[in-house]
């Protein structure tokens, strides 16, 4: 599980000319949001702190507590690049907030958790367990949210990436193809011939590309059960030898293998005693290596996998209904949802595990994002879903490079938009230039103009007020990435009231999804698209270079932070709220 945590980790201002601001929404300004965004830029700096250029990054270590925490501190009190979280209660103290309706689009949740059980949405229109479609909305019995991904009770969801569908798609299409009827009916010339190389070769192309990440996956699993192997083996026969079932790094100094098969064990089991690790959790990360490669080589890179279990034509988006209620998945294989949920609110000064942005809020779970990429389909009507149930805020902590059916999650974020929801997108963890690269869902059909005003797209930083501000992982772009955000070393919630740290922009998500609905419970006559720009205008600056994200082992290229993201800012809480009370004042 460690393992694959470690691998997956892996405006307003729009109408004022000074946040530079290179998108632009498709529908124009009325007047009175221009006389907001000015009001807003008068009132921009009233107690907001922005500045950073004298703040000196922390030097002193700090403990796992405060690790566990760091999301949620002060840059100016803590020398750590948190959302000041505890200032913004402050500033809200003696207010009064309503209850905003958060849906999250993810794997499934553990709405059972210690943690999230008491902020869980309850669909009242619906009698539970009734087997009726009673509030007639399409989904039968959806009293916590809808799972679009089907399955039986506790089943997990394992699935291909879009580009092996892609090819299995091609794959079936070229075996099909005669060039010679084709000819026949289309003519036989030049550019027909070219339409019929080009498809060859595009097919070459991607079938070459899954073909070889499979075959690199099937090595890297071989590899680690071996290792895995010689561990247990090697492990075994020290205990069998001092017979102890503990023994410490010079024990183990002192162990002469009796066959040589178990030296290379005997090796690996010396570095992991150096390094702190016990035997066993040295082989559990084994299994978190072998499972992670299995499922790239069983699933992700199977062209034979079929995953999708709900019996309906994902190329079809009027086949419905599918799925069912069951929104927790699988407790043993899904942690990525509860994860999310847990950052954004995780019931607050309870005493137990942690605290989440905001508690003023009722959870909608969304199941759609499967162990593998999401369908568009299923996005496409899980935004709706969510948006027709009353969801103010959407996080959506998934993406890929291929969508075949974009222009039906296009639609989805538009209807979002008619509706003023906000839409709070995870960048994605490749080290891309978003700007360049493709990563789906998005807000813009040519990365440059967007389709709506109510998608805010969120990269991942880290604690260090550094160079090393901005995550290794974190896809960027000047044009198609918002804001920056907590995304590493991020402590929330794991099924069966467990917890856990893990990084990604999917846990920068909902970081700004957490304040979103913050800013929206307390200032509810603010749009989705003030809210969005509010977040933006309000963040800290970092007027300094920071290391581009890139793969391990190349060569750092330094560059400006604030040419990272459209904004050039940090997520920061406090300052938000600030902001969002004088526009709202001024409405």
């Amino acid at each position: 599980m460690k393992f694959l945590h470690v691998l997956t980790g892996i405006s307003l201002a729009l109408a004022l000319a000074s946040c530079g601001t290179t998108k632009t929404a498709s529908a124009n300004k009325t007047q009175k949001e221009i006389q907001t965004a000015q009001k807003a830029e008068m009132t921009k700096h009233y107690d907001m702190q922005v500045k950073t250029d004298q703040v000196l990054a922390r030097k002193s270590e700090m403990t796992e507590k405060e690790i566990q925490q760091w999301p949620h501190m002060d840059i100016y009190k803590d020398s750590v690049p948190g959302m000041s979280l505890d200032k913004a209660y402050e500033f809200l103290a003696g207010k009064n907030g309503e209850k905003v309706i958060v849906g999250v689009i993810d794997s499934g949740i553990d709405i059972e958790h210690e943690d999230l059980d008491d902020l869980i949405w309850t669909n009242e229109d619906e009698i539970p367990n009734n087997n009726i479609d009673d509030d007639k909305n399409g989904y039968v019995d959806d009293i916590h949210g809808w799972n679009f991904l089907g399955g039986e009770e506790g089943s997990s969801a394992p699935e291909q990436l879009e580009i092996t569908r892609i090819v299995k798609k091609l794959a079936d299409q070229m075996e099909k193809m005669n060039e010679k009827e084709i000819l026949a009916q289309e003519g036989d010339n030049e550019k027909v011939r070219e339409k019929i190389k080009y498809a060859k070769e595009h097919y070459m192309e991607l079938k070459e590309e899954v073909d070889k990440e499979r075959e690199d996956a099937l090595k890297q699993k071989v590899m680690y059960i071996g290792l895995q192997e010689s561990m247990k083996k090697a492990d075994a026969s020290v205990k069998k030898s001092l017979g102890k079932d503990t023994y410490t790094l010079d024990d183990l100094t002192a162990f002469t293998p009796e066959e040589e098969s178990t030296d290379k064990g005997k090796e690996m089991l010396m570095r992991m005693l150096a390094s702190g690790l016990t035997p066993e959790e040295g082989i559990e990360q084994l299994q978190g290596a072998i499972d992670y490669f299995t499922l790239k080589s069983d699933y992700h890179y199977n062209i034979d996998f079929k995953g999708r279990v709900t019996n309906d034509n994902p190329d079809d988006l009027k086949d419905v209904p599918y799925g069912n209620n069951w929104v927790i998945g699988s407790k043993d294989d899904e942690i990525h949802g509860t994860h999310v949920s847990g950052i954004i609110m995780a019931e607050r000064n309870n005493g137990i595990g942690m605290n989440g942005v905001t508690n003023n809020v009722a959870l909608m779970s969304v199941r759609a994002v499967p162990d593998g990429d999401e369908y568009d389909k299923d996005v496409a009507l899980a935004i709706r879903y969510a948006v027709d149930n009353g969801a103010q805020v959407i996080n959506m902590s998934f993406g890929k490079s291929y969508s075949p059916h974009k222009y039906w999650v296009f639609d989805a974020i538009k209807y979002a938009a008619d509706h003023d929801v906000l839409l709070v997108h995870a960048a994605g963890n490749d080290h891309e230039d978003i700007d360049v690269a493709d990563n789906f869902p998005n807000d813009s059909k040519d990365k440059l103009t967007e389709i709506s005003d109510n998608v805010i797209t969120v990269g991942a930083m880290t604690r260090h007020f550094d160079e090393n501000l901005v995550a290794t992982f974190s896809n960027y772009g000047k044009k198609n990435v918002d804001v920056f955000a907590p995304g590493l070393e991020i402590y929330s919630t794991f099924p069966k009231n467990e917890y856990e740290s893990i990084q990604g922009t999917s846990m920068a998500s909902p970081q700004v999804a957490g304040v979103a609905a913050l800013v929206r419970s307390y200032y509810p006559n603010l749009t989705a698209s003030e809210v969005k720009h509010i977040i933006m205008d309000s963040g800290i600056d970092f007027n300094r270079q920071v290391k581009l994200p890139a793969s391990r082992g190349a060569k750092p290229v330094m560059v400006d932070f604030n040419k990272l993201s459209v904004s050039g800012k940090i997520l920061n809480a406090y300052n938000a709220v600030v902001l969002a009370d004088r526009i709202s004042k001024a409405k």
